[in-house]
């Protein structure tokens, strides 16, 4: 059996036809409608052509489906229906009633910083939406994001991959932890030189024990000695609170770190240059509703960090 060539169909033709078949009256039909009586005959006629089959036809005041009419209904409302809830579902996304799961891509370091607002805000306004949090390596983030397996990541990107948009959430930086007491460190007196020749514990992804204070400390000929790598930021304030090692933490998340009495906070006798955490996201979606109210929150929670 060919199969008709529905670019030759005006797809118009079955709205005509289920509001024919529930208003049994081509009158009440073209009000329905919103057409004048003429152009809702010409349709039914278009209708008839169509199927080979009369369709409709009048008996008393009213217009009664053939047999062929009552065959195809069925088929044709569920059809109609299922186009409706596409383009419904298309154009609106209600946080409120919706119930959807988001990944985000997000370190230690993001998640700790912005997930905990983010969960406090949606707890009231967005109770079914659930989230998925989900460590990436940056070079595969571009593909990530192109395969849906996340919606949004959040970190630094120097070079985003082609293909992606990405917007600047809040700017961050550098601080110094150690133990409180600590031999050395003073706030009056603590130097470069004197800073470089401690024990240092330093978080990085990487595998190596390079990190940006070495490279500013190298500009005056200085080394550091890192005791410690850990690609786990929050296993630092055990560690520091229990040695002499010091480490350089970004500034937000000093917060809770202040609430425990072993930790002193400092500030760094070298001058870093400060980053910016930004928010990265798949051309592919940047048009989706619900991706576009999830990126709304976030920029609305981190405004507030």
């Amino acid at each position: 059996m060919a199969l008709i060539d529905l670019s030759s169909v005006d797809l118009n033709l079955l709205v005509a036809f289920e509001v024919l078949f529930e208003e049994r009256s081509v009158t009440a039909s073209a009000q329905r409608l919103y057409l004048g009586q003429p152009a809702m005959s010409a349709a039914l006629g278009r209708l008839r052509s169509l199927f080979q089959d009369e369709l409709f036809i009048r008996i008393g005041r009213e217009m009664q489906p053939t047999a062929r009419a009552m065959k195809i209904a069925p088929n044709i409302s569920v059809a109609l229906q299922q186009i409706r809830e596409t383009l419904e579902s298309s154009q609106t996304f209600d946080p409120v009633t919706c119930k959807h799961t988001f990944a985000i891509g997000s370190s230690d370091y993001t998640s700790y910083v912005v997930v905990p607002k983010l969960l406090e805000v949606c707890r009231q306004t967005a109770p079914g939406i659930d989230f998925r949090l989900i460590g990436f390596d940056k070079s595969y983030v571009g593909e990530l994001l192109e395969k849906r397996e996340i919606d949004v990541a959040l970190g630094v990107f120097q070079d985003p991959p082609k293909q992606t948009i990405q917007i600047p959430l809040f700017p961050e930086h550098f601080v110094g932890i150690c133990r409180r007491g600590h031999p050395i460190i003073t706030k009056e007196t603590l130097t470069s030189e004197t800073f470089a020749q401690l024990p240092h514990a330093l978080f990085t992804l990487r595998r190596d024990d390079v990190g940006e204070l070495d490279k500013v400390l190298a500009q005056s000929n200085l080394q550091r000695r890192v005791v410690l790598t850990t690609p786990h930021l929050l296993i630092l304030p055990a560690v520091i609170s229990s040695s002499d090692l010091v480490t350089a933490i970004p500034s937000r998340l000093t917060k809770p770190f202040a609430c425990q009495d072993t930790l002193e906070i400092f500030e760094l006798p070298v001058q870093t240059e400060p980053w910016m955490i930004s928010m990265l996201w798949s051309k592919l979606t940047d048009q989706d509703q619900a991706n576009l109210w999830l990126r709304q929150m976030l920029k609305s929670v981190c405004e507030g960090i």
